[in-house]
């Protein structure tokens, strides 16, 4: 007798169950697993980063804006298609997790465990990726053309107002945490692809702010500005403001801020309150 295949997507209710469940599940995972997902999902991200810049390179002097944004923000897909697909664990997509704690399945403390070590081990897969990208000098690729894109991506970002950054990276993680929601309906691999891929390109494309892609957007940036001065100095690209700390206090502090915000009280709570409240 053969088991029964379907391959009709999972309704909303069922989605919520499928995300408390995961949360419960990310929130007891040992230390060591979880890290090493971290600094996976740090580094999957910062590729979809690199494929992004690389594709933005010379495409805007050539394609209308919104054309090349939208063609931007499918190719940054990659990074949370390789999160949700080859398993990583990825900050603002575990956001949801906040589903789990609201039911009381999850304590404040293994909450908060769960978002510090993720956190940490993101930022060190995309600085990782960040360095790896310097001694390839993959940056001075079409005719440079690629570095002077990431120089000018990383100026951007840092010259954000502290408020603007919130409300960027609050639009952002909304929709990321939607994708990753929607890949809760789904049943193979094909279907969590297409979940992914709108809500994706939508917030690259309407240029909204993700911590963790910022956490390879400016590094790379930093890295060529300090490491490869003459490249940076050739490129034409101002980079008056361009530093660690304004990295921090002008750009990561703010959006991950906006991003706690977006995924937590936008996606997470919306779906508790409706699917799981009456349930805890």
């Amino acid at each position: 007798m053969t088991a029964e295949i379907r391959i009709d997507a999972l309704l909303p209710a069922e989605m919520a169950r499928r995300a408390e469940n995961v949360g419960v599940r990310k929130a007891e995972a040992g230390l060591v697993p979880l890290f090493s997902l971290a600094i996976l999902a740090g580094a999957f991200i910062a590729l979809g980063a690199v494929f992004a810049t690389t594709v933005a390179a010379g495409a805007g002097e050539r394609l209308p804006y919104g054309v090349s944004k939208l063609l931007v923000g499918l190719v940054f897909s990659l990074g949370l298609i390789l999160v949700i697909v080859g398993g990583a664990e990825l900050f603002t997509g575990n956001n949801l997790i906040a589903m789990a704690w609201a039911s009381g399945k999850v304590s404040t403390r293994a909450l908060l465990r769960n978002w510090l070590v993720v956190y940490i081990g993101n930022f060190i897969g995309s600085i990782g990726t960040a360095i790896l990208i310097l001694l390839a000098r993959q940056y001075t690729f079409g005719g440079g053309q690629v570095g002077a894109t990431a120089l000018s991506i990383a100026v951007g970002k840092v010259h954000l107002g502290f408020v603007q950054a919130i409300a960027l990276g609050i639009l952002c993680n909304a929709l990321v945490c939607l994708a990753v929601w929607l890949t809760f309906s789904a049943r193979s691999t094909i279907d969590k692809i297409a979940a992914i891929i709108f809500p994706i390109s939508a917030f690259v494309a309407a240029g909204f702010e993700h911590s963790i892609a910022n956490m390879y957007f400016i590094p790379v940036g930093l890295l060529i500005k300090h490491f490869d001065p003459a490249f940076a100095a050739a490129s034409g690209v101002n980079l008056d403001g361009l530093s660690w700390g304004a990295f921090v206090l002008r750009n990561l502090i703010p959006v991950t801020i906006g991003n706690i915000i977006g995924g937590t009280l936008l996606v997470a709570s919306i779906y508790w309150l409706v699917f799981l409240k009456r349930d805890s």
